[in-house]
Protein backbone atom coordinates (compact mmCIF):
# COMPACT_ATOMS: atom_id res chain seq x y z
CA UNK A 1 0.00 0.00 0.00
CA UNK A 2 1.27 4.03 -1.05
CA UNK A 3 1.60 6.24 1.98
CA UNK A 4 -0.44 8.60 0.38
CA UNK A 5 0.22 11.67 2.92
CA UNK A 6 3.77 10.79 2.74
CA UNK A 7 3.82 11.03 -0.84
CA UNK A 8 1.69 14.82 -0.54
CA UNK A 9 4.97 15.84 1.41
CA UNK A 10 7.76 15.15 -1.05
CA UNK A 11 9.44 17.91 -2.43
CA UNK A 12 9.57 16.78 -5.57
CA UNK A 13 5.89 16.01 -5.78
CA UNK A 14 4.84 19.38 -4.56
CA UNK A 15 7.24 21.44 -6.65
CA UNK A 16 5.39 19.81 -9.80
CA UNK A 17 2.41 20.63 -8.06
CA UNK A 18 2.89 24.23 -7.63
CA UNK A 19 4.26 23.56 -12.19
CA UNK A 20 0.99 22.25 -12.87
CA UNK A 21 -0.61 25.08 -11.44
CA UNK A 22 1.10 27.77 -12.07
CA UNK A 23 1.23 26.82 -15.85
CA UNK A 24 -2.10 24.52 -16.82
CA UNK A 25 -4.30 26.43 -13.98
CA UNK A 26 -4.40 22.26 -13.25
CA UNK A 27 -4.86 20.39 -9.66
CA UNK A 28 -2.84 17.90 -8.69
CA UNK A 29 -5.02 14.59 -7.48
CA UNK A 30 -4.55 11.13 -6.05
CA UNK A 31 -6.16 7.99 -6.04
CA UNK A 32 -5.62 5.21 -4.39
CA UNK A 33 -6.39 1.41 -5.78
CA UNK A 34 -9.89 1.58 -4.60
CA UNK A 35 -10.24 4.83 -6.40
CA UNK A 36 -10.59 7.03 -3.37
CA UNK A 37 -9.37 9.94 -3.67
CA UNK A 38 -6.06 10.46 -1.48
CA UNK A 39 -4.98 13.95 -1.88
CA UNK A 40 -6.60 17.29 0.57
CA UNK A 41 -8.96 18.34 -1.74
CA UNK A 42 -11.54 16.22 0.53
CA UNK A 43 -10.24 17.65 3.50
CA UNK A 44 -12.08 20.57 5.00
CA UNK A 45 -10.47 24.03 5.06
CA UNK A 46 -8.67 22.85 1.69
CA UNK A 47 -7.11 25.52 -0.52
CA UNK A 48 -8.54 25.29 -4.19
CA UNK A 49 -5.72 26.60 -7.32
CA UNK A 50 -8.69 25.83 -9.50
CA UNK A 51 -12.27 27.49 -9.34
CA UNK A 52 -13.87 25.17 -11.59
CA UNK A 53 -12.82 22.20 -9.07
CA UNK A 54 -13.67 24.13 -6.03
CA UNK A 55 -17.13 24.83 -7.54
CA UNK A 56 -17.40 21.66 -8.06
CA UNK A 57 -16.28 20.03 -4.96
CA UNK A 58 -18.95 22.05 -3.24
CA UNK A 59 -21.91 20.91 -5.06
CA UNK A 60 -23.76 18.44 -3.42
CA UNK A 61 -22.65 15.52 -5.50
CA UNK A 62 -19.42 17.54 -6.70
CA UNK A 63 -17.31 14.40 -5.07
CA UNK A 64 -19.13 11.48 -6.79
CA UNK A 65 -18.68 13.22 -9.75
CA UNK A 66 -15.42 13.44 -9.56
CA UNK A 67 -15.35 9.64 -8.07
CA UNK A 68 -17.06 8.57 -11.01
CA UNK A 69 -14.40 10.21 -13.67
CA UNK A 70 -11.23 8.31 -11.04
CA UNK A 71 -13.14 5.16 -11.56
CA UNK A 72 -13.73 5.39 -15.57
CA UNK A 73 -9.90 6.60 -15.92
CA UNK A 74 -8.05 3.88 -13.78
CA UNK A 75 -10.33 1.53 -15.17
CA UNK A 76 -9.19 2.52 -18.71
CA UNK A 77 -5.21 2.70 -17.90
CA UNK A 78 -5.50 -0.68 -16.44
CA UNK A 79 -3.24 -2.91 -19.04
CA UNK A 80 -2.60 -0.19 -21.29
CA UNK A 81 1.56 1.38 -21.33
CA UNK A 82 2.85 3.82 -18.39
CA UNK A 83 1.66 6.89 -20.64
CA UNK A 84 -0.32 9.58 -19.39
CA UNK A 85 -3.92 9.73 -21.08
CA UNK A 86 -6.50 12.75 -21.48
CA UNK A 87 -9.88 12.12 -21.07
CA UNK A 88 -13.51 13.80 -20.94
CA UNK A 89 -15.11 13.97 -17.48
CA UNK A 90 -18.65 13.99 -16.16
CA UNK A 91 -18.95 17.87 -17.99
CA UNK A 92 -19.11 17.60 -21.21
CA UNK A 93 -16.17 19.10 -22.80
CA UNK A 94 -13.87 19.57 -19.58
CA UNK A 95 -10.83 17.59 -19.73
CA UNK A 96 -8.42 15.67 -17.38
CA UNK A 97 -5.11 14.31 -17.60
CA UNK A 98 -4.62 10.31 -15.72
CA UNK A 99 -1.19 8.17 -15.02
CA UNK A 100 -2.24 5.33 -13.52
CA UNK A 101 1.15 4.00 -10.67
CA UNK A 102 1.92 0.83 -11.31
CA UNK A 103 4.15 -1.58 -9.29
CA UNK A 104 4.85 -4.67 -9.52
CA UNK A 105 2.54 -5.40 -12.16
CA UNK A 106 -0.26 -4.39 -9.54
CA UNK A 107 -2.03 -0.76 -10.04
CA UNK A 108 -1.82 1.13 -6.67
CA UNK A 109 -3.52 4.15 -7.73
CA UNK A 110 -3.43 6.91 -9.87
CA UNK A 111 -2.43 10.70 -10.44
CA UNK A 112 -4.95 13.03 -12.13
CA UNK A 113 -4.55 16.62 -13.68
CA UNK A 114 -7.89 18.47 -13.36
CA UNK A 115 -9.67 20.61 -15.15
CA UNK A 116 -8.65 22.11 -18.48
CA UNK A 117 -10.44 22.60 -21.61
CA UNK A 118 -9.12 22.32 -25.29
CA UNK A 119 -8.22 25.37 -27.00
CA UNK A 120 -10.35 24.72 -30.03
CA UNK A 121 -13.45 24.96 -27.19
CA UNK A 122 -16.10 27.00 -29.29
CA UNK A 123 -18.74 29.50 -26.94
CA UNK A 124 -21.70 26.85 -27.60
CA UNK A 125 -19.92 24.43 -25.46
CA UNK A 126 -18.69 26.91 -23.15
CA UNK A 127 -22.09 27.89 -22.17
CA UNK A 128 -23.52 23.94 -22.76
CA UNK A 129 -20.67 23.43 -19.34
CA UNK A 130 -22.44 26.46 -17.27
CA UNK A 131 -25.91 25.20 -17.95
CA UNK A 132 -24.70 21.67 -16.88
CA UNK A 133 -23.08 23.42 -13.60
CA UNK A 134 -26.04 25.21 -12.74
CA UNK A 135 -28.29 22.35 -13.29
CA UNK A 136 -26.31 20.10 -10.93
CA UNK A 137 -26.60 22.93 -8.25
CA UNK A 138 -24.15 25.14 -8.97
CA UNK A 139 -25.44 29.56 -9.28
CA UNK A 140 -25.12 31.50 -11.96
CA UNK A 141 -22.19 33.54 -11.05
CA UNK A 142 -19.98 30.72 -9.67
CA UNK A 143 -20.70 28.67 -12.60
CA UNK A 144 -19.79 31.13 -15.05
CA UNK A 145 -16.46 32.62 -13.08
CA UNK A 146 -15.60 28.73 -12.97
CA UNK A 147 -16.17 28.06 -16.43
CA UNK A 148 -14.66 31.02 -17.43
CA UNK A 149 -11.52 30.79 -15.72
CA UNK A 150 -10.60 27.17 -17.31
CA UNK A 151 -7.19 26.99 -18.92
CA UNK A 152 -7.92 26.43 -22.18
CA UNK A 153 -4.49 24.16 -23.27
CA UNK A 154 -3.19 23.96 -27.21
CA UNK A 155 -3.05 20.27 -28.26
CA UNK A 156 1.04 20.53 -27.37
CA UNK A 157 0.47 21.79 -23.85
CA UNK A 158 -1.29 18.95 -23.29
CA UNK A 159 1.49 17.09 -24.19
CA UNK A 160 3.55 18.63 -21.81
CA UNK A 161 0.62 18.20 -18.87
CA UNK A 162 1.07 14.35 -19.85
CA UNK A 163 4.53 14.60 -19.32
CA UNK A 164 4.29 15.87 -16.32
CA UNK A 165 1.98 14.12 -14.39
CA UNK A 166 3.79 11.23 -16.09
CA UNK A 167 6.78 12.26 -14.01
CA UNK A 168 4.52 12.46 -11.00
CA UNK A 169 3.59 9.06 -11.41
CA UNK A 170 7.41 8.03 -11.65
CA UNK A 171 8.31 9.81 -8.88
CA UNK A 172 5.36 8.14 -6.79
CA UNK A 173 6.54 4.52 -8.15
CA UNK A 174 10.38 5.47 -7.64
CA UNK A 175 9.55 6.71 -3.73
CA UNK A 176 7.54 3.48 -2.99
CA UNK A 177 9.75 1.52 -4.32
CA UNK A 178 12.74 3.00 -2.04
CA UNK A 179 10.90 2.94 1.22
CA UNK A 180 9.87 -0.49 0.64
CA UNK A 181 13.77 -1.76 -0.21
CA UNK A 182 14.25 0.25 3.18
CA UNK A 183 12.27 -1.52 5.08
CA UNK A 184 13.39 -5.14 3.76
CA UNK A 185 16.73 -3.65 4.54
CA UNK A 186 15.52 -2.59 8.38
CA UNK A 187 13.53 -5.82 8.71
CA UNK A 188 16.99 -7.72 7.79
CA UNK A 189 19.70 -5.88 9.95
CA UNK A 190 19.50 -8.78 12.36
CA UNK A 191 20.24 -11.29 10.65
CA UNK A 192 23.36 -9.18 8.77
CA UNK A 193 24.71 -7.88 11.83
CA UNK A 194 26.33 -11.29 11.83
CA UNK A 195 30.58 -11.77 12.09
CA UNK A 196 30.35 -10.86 8.07
CA UNK A 197 29.41 -7.34 9.08
CA UNK A 198 31.62 -6.85 11.89
CA UNK A 199 34.94 -6.56 12.52
CA UNK A 200 35.83 -6.24 16.43
CA UNK A 201 33.41 -3.31 17.42
CA UNK A 202 33.46 -1.56 13.76
CA UNK A 203 30.18 -2.03 12.04
CA UNK A 204 29.31 -2.08 8.16
CA UNK A 205 28.73 -3.70 5.07
CA UNK A 206 29.79 -1.82 2.36
CA UNK A 207 32.65 -2.46 0.07
CA UNK A 208 35.10 0.25 1.48
CA UNK A 209 34.50 -1.36 5.31
CA UNK A 210 34.67 -5.05 3.74
CA UNK A 211 38.08 -4.23 2.56
CA UNK A 212 39.05 -2.33 5.56
CA UNK A 213 38.32 -5.63 7.52
CA UNK A 214 40.49 -8.04 5.07
CA UNK A 215 43.30 -5.56 5.31
CA UNK A 216 43.43 -5.40 9.41
CA UNK A 217 43.01 -9.54 9.40
CA UNK A 218 46.44 -9.42 7.13
CA UNK A 219 48.02 -6.52 9.68
CA UNK A 220 46.82 -7.44 13.28
CA UNK A 221 49.62 -10.19 13.46
CA UNK A 222 52.49 -7.94 12.58
CA UNK A 223 54.62 -5.45 14.79
CA UNK A 224 54.44 -3.17 11.85
CA UNK A 225 53.77 0.62 13.10
CA UNK A 226 50.14 1.46 11.59
CA UNK A 227 49.07 4.77 10.00
CA UNK A 228 44.93 5.44 10.56
CA UNK A 229 43.80 8.35 8.47
CA UNK A 230 40.28 9.83 8.15
CA UNK A 231 38.11 12.34 9.04
CA UNK A 232 36.96 13.14 12.96
CA UNK A 233 34.30 10.63 13.82
CA UNK A 234 35.23 7.78 11.71
CA UNK A 235 36.21 5.23 14.51
CA UNK A 236 39.90 5.62 13.94
CA UNK A 237 40.28 4.59 17.40
CA UNK A 238 37.70 1.46 16.77
CA UNK A 239 40.64 0.70 14.42
CA UNK A 240 43.50 0.93 16.84
CA UNK A 241 41.60 -1.48 19.13
CA UNK A 242 40.78 -3.86 16.56
CA UNK A 243 44.49 -4.05 15.67
CA UNK A 244 45.75 -4.53 19.34
CA UNK A 245 42.88 -7.65 20.33
CA UNK A 246 43.14 -9.39 17.24
CA UNK A 247 47.78 -9.29 17.70
CA UNK A 248 49.36 -11.16 19.85
CA UNK A 249 49.49 -8.46 22.17
CA UNK A 250 45.93 -8.46 23.27
CA UNK A 251 46.85 -10.00 26.69
CA UNK A 252 48.78 -6.95 27.65
CA UNK A 253 47.73 -3.40 27.54
CA UNK A 254 46.19 -0.65 25.23
CA UNK A 255 46.84 2.71 25.85
CA UNK A 256 44.96 5.78 24.12
CA UNK A 257 46.61 9.39 24.03
CA UNK A 258 45.05 12.08 22.02
CA UNK A 259 48.21 14.41 21.40
CA UNK A 260 46.12 17.47 20.27
CA UNK A 261 44.71 17.56 24.28
CA UNK A 262 48.37 18.57 26.15
CA UNK A 263 50.69 21.06 25.55
CA UNK A 264 54.19 20.15 24.99
CA UNK A 265 55.21 19.63 28.58
CA UNK A 266 52.35 17.87 29.58
CA UNK A 267 52.49 15.51 26.44
CA UNK A 268 56.00 14.80 27.59
CA UNK A 269 55.25 14.11 31.49
CA UNK A 270 52.30 11.56 30.42
CA UNK A 271 54.20 9.67 27.38
CA UNK A 272 57.95 9.52 29.01
CA UNK A 273 56.82 9.97 32.91
CA UNK A 274 59.07 12.15 35.63
CA UNK A 275 60.94 11.51 37.98
CA UNK A 276 59.98 12.89 41.81
CA UNK A 277 61.65 16.64 42.14
CA UNK A 278 61.77 16.72 38.26
CA UNK A 279 59.60 20.26 37.83
CA UNK A 280 57.66 22.42 40.43
CA UNK A 281 54.68 19.68 41.65
CA UNK A 282 56.39 16.12 40.98
CA UNK A 283 56.22 14.86 44.34
CA UNK A 284 56.71 11.45 43.50
CA UNK A 285 57.80 9.69 40.46
CA UNK A 286 55.24 8.83 37.69
CA UNK A 287 55.37 6.19 34.88
CA UNK A 288 54.58 7.57 31.60
CA UNK A 289 52.17 5.60 28.92
CA UNK A 290 55.07 4.28 27.36
CA UNK A 291 56.13 2.13 30.45
CA UNK A 292 52.52 1.31 30.98
CA UNK A 293 51.71 0.38 27.49
CA UNK A 294 55.04 -1.86 27.47
CA UNK A 295 54.76 -4.85 26.23
CA UNK A 296 50.79 -4.01 24.65
CA UNK A 297 49.94 -1.16 21.96
CA UNK A 298 50.12 2.38 22.38
CA UNK A 299 47.69 4.57 20.32
CA UNK A 300 48.58 8.01 19.80
CA UNK A 301 45.65 10.43 18.15
CA UNK A 302 45.70 13.17 16.33
CA UNK A 303 50.01 12.82 16.06
CA UNK A 304 49.80 15.65 13.75
CA UNK A 305 49.28 18.37 16.42
CA UNK A 306 52.65 17.59 17.96
CA UNK A 307 55.58 19.92 17.92
CA UNK A 308 58.60 19.07 15.94
CA UNK A 309 60.82 18.52 19.53
CA UNK A 310 57.95 16.14 20.71
CA UNK A 311 58.49 14.33 17.18
CA UNK A 312 62.18 13.67 17.58
CA UNK A 313 61.73 11.88 21.08
CA UNK A 314 58.37 9.99 19.07
CA UNK A 315 61.39 8.74 15.99
CA UNK A 316 63.70 8.08 19.37
CA UNK A 317 61.28 5.01 20.88
CA UNK A 318 60.46 3.88 17.05
CA UNK A 319 64.12 3.90 16.20
CA UNK A 320 66.14 2.67 19.15
CA UNK A 321 62.62 1.72 21.74
CA UNK A 322 63.89 3.75 24.56
CA UNK A 323 62.98 7.44 26.03
CA UNK A 324 63.85 9.35 28.64
CA UNK A 325 61.64 10.28 31.57
CA UNK A 326 61.47 14.52 32.41
CA UNK A 327 64.30 14.55 35.30
CA UNK A 328 65.76 10.89 34.43
CA UNK A 329 69.52 10.35 34.49
CA UNK A 330 69.53 7.77 32.43
CA UNK A 331 66.91 6.31 29.24
CA UNK A 332 64.61 3.45 30.03
CA UNK A 333 63.74 0.38 27.11
CA UNK A 334 59.99 -0.02 26.34
CA UNK A 335 58.43 -2.57 24.02
CA UNK A 336 55.11 -1.06 22.32
CA UNK A 337 53.62 -1.27 19.22
CA UNK A 338 52.80 2.18 17.53
CA UNK A 339 49.63 2.92 16.57
CA UNK A 340 48.72 6.43 14.99
CA UNK A 341 46.32 8.15 14.22
CA UNK A 342 45.59 12.26 12.61
CA UNK A 343 42.81 13.71 10.32
CA UNK A 344 45.37 15.91 9.17
CA UNK A 345 47.20 15.99 5.67
CA UNK A 346 50.70 15.01 6.62
CA UNK A 347 52.39 15.03 3.55
CA UNK A 348 51.18 18.90 2.92
CA UNK A 349 52.97 18.84 6.65
CA UNK A 350 56.28 17.20 5.50
CA UNK A 351 56.21 19.66 2.41
CA UNK A 352 55.58 22.79 4.95
CA UNK A 353 57.89 21.79 7.49
CA UNK A 354 55.37 21.00 10.13
CA UNK A 355 56.01 17.36 10.34
CA UNK A 356 59.51 15.34 10.17
CA UNK A 357 59.69 13.58 7.00
CA UNK A 358 61.37 10.37 9.10
CA UNK A 359 58.93 10.36 11.43
CA UNK A 360 56.52 10.23 8.67
CA UNK A 361 57.73 7.07 7.05
CA UNK A 362 58.41 5.27 10.71
CA UNK A 363 55.02 5.62 11.52
CA UNK A 364 53.64 5.09 8.07
CA UNK A 365 54.61 1.43 7.43
CA UNK A 366 50.95 0.17 6.77
CA UNK A 367 48.29 2.93 5.84
CA UNK A 368 44.66 2.68 6.59
CA UNK A 369 42.22 4.79 5.15
CA UNK A 370 39.05 5.14 6.42
CA UNK A 371 35.98 6.37 4.67
CA UNK A 372 33.38 9.12 5.46
CA UNK A 373 30.27 7.99 6.42
CA UNK A 374 28.86 9.55 3.26
CA UNK A 375 31.38 7.55 1.07
CA UNK A 376 29.54 4.53 2.58
CA UNK A 377 25.77 5.30 2.84
CA UNK A 378 24.34 1.93 2.27
CA UNK A 379 26.38 0.99 6.31
CA UNK A 380 24.25 3.88 7.70
CA UNK A 381 20.89 1.68 8.69
CA UNK A 382 23.17 -1.58 9.79
CA UNK A 383 24.63 1.76 12.40
CA UNK A 384 20.81 3.26 13.28
CA UNK A 385 19.88 -0.29 14.02
CA UNK A 386 23.15 -0.79 16.03
CA UNK A 387 23.17 2.66 18.28
CA UNK A 388 19.05 2.39 18.69
CA UNK A 389 19.06 -0.83 19.91
CA UNK A 390 22.28 0.05 22.31
CA UNK A 391 20.67 2.96 23.62
CA UNK A 392 17.41 1.17 24.29
CA UNK A 393 18.93 -1.20 26.02
CA UNK A 394 21.11 0.95 28.22
CA UNK A 395 18.30 3.18 29.27
CA UNK A 396 15.97 -0.17 29.97
CA UNK A 397 13.57 1.21 27.77
CA UNK A 398 11.50 -1.06 25.20
CA UNK A 399 12.86 -1.57 21.53
CA UNK A 400 11.79 1.91 19.20
CA UNK A 401 11.26 2.32 15.64
CA UNK A 402 11.94 4.84 12.96
CA UNK A 403 8.91 6.61 11.11
CA UNK A 404 9.44 5.73 7.29
CA UNK A 405 9.62 9.99 6.90
CA UNK A 406 12.64 10.18 9.73
CA UNK A 407 14.46 7.46 8.13
CA UNK A 408 14.24 8.91 4.91
CA UNK A 409 15.52 12.27 6.46
CA UNK A 410 18.16 10.40 7.94
CA UNK A 411 18.93 8.38 5.53
CA UNK A 412 19.48 11.12 2.84
CA UNK A 413 21.70 13.50 5.30
CA UNK A 414 25.03 13.92 4.55
CA UNK A 415 26.64 13.57 8.48
CA UNK A 416 29.34 15.36 8.40
CA UNK A 417 30.16 14.47 11.85
CA UNK A 418 30.37 10.98 10.43
CA UNK A 419 30.12 8.15 12.51
CA UNK A 420 29.73 9.68 15.85
CA UNK A 421 27.07 12.44 14.81
CA UNK A 422 25.64 9.91 13.85
CA UNK A 423 25.46 7.59 17.16
CA UNK A 424 25.09 11.05 19.02
CA UNK A 425 21.73 12.39 16.88
CA UNK A 426 20.19 8.56 17.80
CA UNK A 427 21.07 8.82 21.70
CA UNK A 428 19.06 11.93 21.27
CA UNK A 429 16.23 10.52 19.81
CA UNK A 430 15.84 7.78 21.53
CA UNK A 431 15.91 10.27 25.31
CA UNK A 432 13.19 13.13 23.35
CA UNK A 433 10.78 9.89 22.30
CA UNK A 434 10.36 9.39 25.97
CA UNK A 435 7.52 6.11 25.82
CA UNK A 436 7.27 6.64 22.32
CA UNK A 437 7.55 3.77 20.44
CA UNK A 438 7.76 5.49 17.11
CA UNK A 439 10.54 8.45 16.57
CA UNK A 440 9.41 10.87 14.52
CA UNK A 441 10.85 13.26 12.59
CA UNK A 442 9.99 15.92 14.31
CA UNK A 443 12.47 15.16 16.74
CA UNK A 444 15.74 15.23 14.63
CA UNK A 445 17.94 17.81 15.43
CA UNK A 446 17.29 21.22 13.43
CA UNK A 447 20.51 20.83 11.39
CA UNK A 448 19.13 17.37 9.77
CA UNK A 449 15.51 18.40 9.33
CA UNK A 450 16.77 21.45 7.84
CA UNK A 451 19.19 19.82 5.27
CA UNK A 452 16.08 17.44 4.70
CA UNK A 453 13.51 20.27 3.59
CA UNK A 454 16.39 21.05 0.69
CA UNK A 455 14.97 19.68 -2.27
CA UNK A 456 16.34 15.58 -2.96
CA UNK A 457 14.49 14.47 -6.17
CA UNK A 458 15.05 15.26 -9.49
CA UNK A 459 13.30 18.81 -9.25
CA UNK A 460 15.70 20.21 -7.34
CA UNK A 461 16.42 23.73 -7.54
CA UNK A 462 13.85 23.73 -10.78
CA UNK A 463 13.25 27.57 -11.63
CA UNK A 464 9.18 27.70 -12.24
CA UNK A 465 9.55 30.86 -13.91
CA UNK A 466 11.26 30.56 -17.26
CA UNK A 467 9.91 28.82 -20.50
CA UNK A 468 8.13 25.41 -20.23
CA UNK A 469 10.74 23.71 -22.55
CA UNK A 470 13.28 25.16 -20.38
CA UNK A 471 11.88 23.56 -17.00
CA UNK A 472 11.16 20.35 -18.88
CA UNK A 473 14.79 20.11 -19.89
CA UNK A 474 15.95 21.20 -16.31
CA UNK A 475 13.79 18.48 -15.21
CA UNK A 476 14.60 15.98 -17.58
CA UNK A 477 18.74 17.03 -16.47
CA UNK A 478 17.80 16.46 -12.84
CA UNK A 479 16.48 13.13 -13.12
CA UNK A 480 19.86 11.78 -15.35
CA UNK A 481 21.87 13.54 -12.86
CA UNK A 482 19.81 11.38 -10.16
CA UNK A 483 19.82 8.32 -11.48
CA UNK A 484 23.30 8.22 -12.60
CA UNK A 485 24.65 8.30 -9.62
CA UNK A 486 21.57 6.02 -8.53
CA UNK A 487 23.20 2.97 -10.92
CA UNK A 488 26.72 4.21 -10.26
CA UNK A 489 27.02 5.45 -14.01
CA UNK A 490 25.36 1.98 -15.43
CA UNK A 491 23.86 3.61 -18.64
CA UNK A 492 22.40 0.24 -18.78
CA UNK A 493 20.66 -0.01 -15.66
CA UNK A 494 19.47 3.93 -15.83
CA UNK A 495 18.15 3.25 -19.82
CA UNK A 496 16.12 0.47 -18.11
CA UNK A 497 14.97 2.25 -15.24
CA UNK A 498 13.66 5.56 -17.59
CA UNK A 499 12.43 3.52 -20.07
CA UNK A 500 14.88 5.24 -22.93
CA UNK A 501 17.26 3.27 -25.13
CA UNK A 502 20.58 3.28 -24.29
CA UNK A 503 21.80 5.48 -27.35
CA UNK A 504 19.42 8.02 -26.36
CA UNK A 505 20.15 8.26 -23.12
CA UNK A 506 23.97 8.53 -23.63
CA UNK A 507 23.48 11.56 -25.94
CA UNK A 508 20.93 12.90 -23.23
CA UNK A 509 23.90 12.69 -20.72
CA UNK A 510 26.63 13.91 -23.52
CA UNK A 511 24.10 17.11 -23.91
CA UNK A 512 23.68 18.18 -20.24
CA UNK A 513 27.69 17.46 -19.83
CA UNK A 514 26.49 14.99 -17.00
CA UNK A 515 29.47 12.37 -17.36
CA UNK A 516 31.92 12.69 -14.27
CA UNK A 517 34.21 10.27 -15.30
CA UNK A 518 34.94 11.63 -18.51
CA UNK A 519 35.50 15.11 -16.52
CA UNK A 520 37.66 13.32 -14.01
CA UNK A 521 39.76 12.26 -17.05
CA UNK A 522 40.23 15.25 -18.46
CA UNK A 523 38.26 14.79 -21.93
Amino acid sequence: MINWQEISDLHVISKLEEILSKWFGVEQIYSDMHYKIRSGHVDKGYEFKNHFFKVQMQMNHGYNYMGQDVEKVTDALEGEDDKARSFDTFFKHVKGVGAKVEIGGEVLGSVFAYPFVSNSITEEEVEEIKKHMISEGANEADASAAVDGLRRLFPREVEYLQELVELVADEIKTFHSEISKRETRIKELNSELGDKYRYHMMIGKSKGMQQIYRLLEKISSSESSVLIQGQNGTGKELVAKAIHFYSPRKEKQFVALNCSAFNDNLLDSELFGHMKGSFTGAIKDKAGLFEVANGGTLFLDEIGDTSLSMQVKLLRVLQEGTYLPVGAQGPKKTDVRILAATNKDLKAMMASGEFREDLYYRINVINVNLPALKERSEDIPILMDHFLKKRCDESGTPMKQFSKKCMEVLLDYHWPGNVRELENEIERLVVLAGDDKMITPDLLSPRILESGDKPIAVARGINTNGSLKEALEELEAMMIKEGLKRCNYNKSKLSKELGVSRASLIMKVDKYDLDKRKKAAGE
